[in-house]
């Protein structure tokens, strides 16, 4: 299992915000860290910049989007940024995508939220078409009409990951890209309902198997603290469980909430948790580091201790 963390998420202001991005990219490069996942924030940096800036200020961890919105950008537009970042960062992008919330499509940008998995079906097929390129890309469906050429390509071939969270979906990633990226999913929904699903339609298309990526919330704590820790979690991520695809995807599994998500405790209670979420499936896990604390300064010191044990990690769970 590769060992990645999550960038991005924190608020700030423009200018604090890209001195805080390269300061934590050039961490997790150094780190040996295998990976690094951006979310893409409803009102927050344009996500592809974001990677565009990271893979500027690193030199070999792999770079994933997690995930950008389809409905904001015709595929055509997002293939060409995406491929344009790839060869930006030398080919170490990981494009994440999918069809978010109704909340945010629906509700925020005034666009239809009617049929996401079949939306998603027919992007996918005009996207992996131009990620292919270069060459010509003729895509009809129920969806797009696409009739452009592109001069961009990628060698090797970019991973494409879409976030699957109900069977349908599952299918979808599994027949028509490399992998699914998941939030909210502990490890009995991704041993009972994830992976047997994704890995099933990968293989029915005659495909290799799909990665995994699951992103969970770590803080390295005493014993005593893990409470506190879980408190933490629902109080400043307990926005997505708003979701109805999240709540579904909660039922599937023991987690009541992201504070049971939370990997807390000392370093080897959170070696358990990982390995745990290695045997339930999970190719790639994505840390969100949840410092706690009384006042910032307890606050960045618990963050700098539970990402120094992060990276003492990453060689036991590969």
């Amino acid at each position: 299992m590769r060992l990645g963390v999550m960038i991005g998420a924190e608020r700030g202001d423009m200018a604090r915000k890209v001195a805080k991005l390269i300061a934590d990219i050039e961490w997790a490069d150094e780190a040996g860290l295998d990976t690094a996942w951006m979310p893409q924030v409803p009102d927050d940096f344009d996500l592809l910049t974001m990677v565009a800036l990271m893979a500027s200020h690193s030199t070999r961890i792999e770079l994933g989007t997690a995930v950008v919105p389809l409905q904001a950008q015709h595929p055509i537009a997002l293939a060409r940024q995406a491929l344009s970042v790839n060869a930006i960062s030398g080919g170490r992008l990981a494009l994440g995508v999918g069809p978010s919330h109704h909340w945010i499509i629906r509700d925020m940008l005034g666009l239809p939220y009617d049929k996401p998995a079949a939306y998603t079906r027919d992007y996918l097929e005009v996207l992996n078409a131009a990620l292919s390129g270069p060459g010509p890309v003729d895509v009809e469906n129920d969806t797009f009409t696409v009739h452009n050429p592109t001069a961009l390509g990628a060698e090797p071939k970019m991973p494409v990951l879409v976030a699957a969270l109900g069977p349908v979906m599952l299918r979808i990633a599994g027949e028509h890209a490399d992998g699914t990226s998941l939030w909210m999913a502990d490890e009995k929904a991704i041993a009972e309902h994830i992976a047997p699903r994704i890995n099933k339609a990968a293989a029915d298309a005659g495909k290799p198997a799909p990665r995994i990526v699951a992103g969970i919330p770590v803080t390295l704590c005493a014993n005593s603290e893990i409470e506190a820790a879980k408190e933490r979690a629902n109080r400043i991520l307990a926005e997505a469980e708003t979701s109805p695809n999240y709540q579904r995807l909660l039922d599937r599994g023991s987690a009541r909430d992201v504070g049971d998500l939370c990997a807390a405790g000392d370093e080897e209670s959170i070696l358990k948790r990982f390995k745990q979420f290695a045997d339930a499936g999970v190719t790639d896990l994505s840390v969100r580091l949840l410092p706690i604390g009384a006042n910032r300064d307890e606050l960045i010191a618990s963050k700098r201790r539970t990402r120094e044990v992060i990276a003492a990690l990453a060689e036991e769970v590969r």
